[in-house]
């Protein structure tokens, strides 16, 4: 993928993007984001479903993030075993752990939040806990119709569709937004990896870079 800015140039216009996504998201209301996330729900389920029995990557949502909790507990309901992302040191993929509704979570860095894992469990008693996901609903700060995303800025998402990709051809990226959290472009670099599609709570956006 080509990069339409030049190395600081990038990071600068990336910087000022984060600041315009953050401050069209706002902080929003809880009561307003389960809404918009029940919304987005029922447009994921009808236009954009994942395969059955696909393995679906969630985000528990940080404060001003669309409630994907109404998706995620939807896909569990119809059979689809749900993982949460792990986040390891700087530089490395994301590794997904099992999730069911009702279990216990803790919370790591950045305040995201993983299942816990069983007390006193032994390595084989974790194996099934970990997860590669084949549909992933990915947390962003800004989208475009190309389906270029604007993230926190660690990268965590674009290393991991990226190793995902090579071993999992049909791997989908759903990226998960307020409709207003849209740009008419977002600045991407050559390891910015882009979105299958997007869904809001206005509906899916199926993008032409896919």
């Amino acid at each position: 993928m080509a990069a339409p800015h030049s190395f600081p140039d990038l990071e600068t216009a990336k910087r000022e993007a984060r600041e315009r996504a953050l401050a069209a998201r706002g902080g929003g209301d809880p009561a307003e984001r389960a809404a918009a996330g029940a919304a987005l729900a029922a447009h994921v389920l009808r236009d954009c479903p994942p395969p059955a029995g696909a393995v679906v990557a969630g985000v528990w949502p940080l404060g001003g993030e669309i409630d994907l909790r109404p998706l995620m507990e939807a896909l569990h309901a119809g059979g689809h075993p749900i993982v949460l992302p792990v986040t390891p040191p700087r530089g490395q993929a994301l590794t997904f752990r099992l999730w069911r509704p009702g279990d216990a979570l803790v919370r790591e860095r950045f305040g995201t939040m993983v299942p816990r894992h069983p007390v006193g469990g032994s390595d084989g008693d974790l194996a099934g806990w970990v997860m590669a996901p084949d549909f992933l609903l990915v947390p962003l700060l800004a989208f475009d119709r190309r389906g270029h995303r604007l993230g926190y800025g660690a990268g965590y998402y674009d290393r991991t569709l990226a190793a995902l990709r090579t071993t999992q051809a049909g791997c989908f990226a759903l990226g998960c937004a307020f409709a207003a959290q849209e740009m008419d472009t977002v600045p991407v670099g050559p390891n910015d990896v882009a979105l299958d599609a997007v869904a809001t709570e206005r509906g899916v956006i199926r993008c032409k870079a896919r």
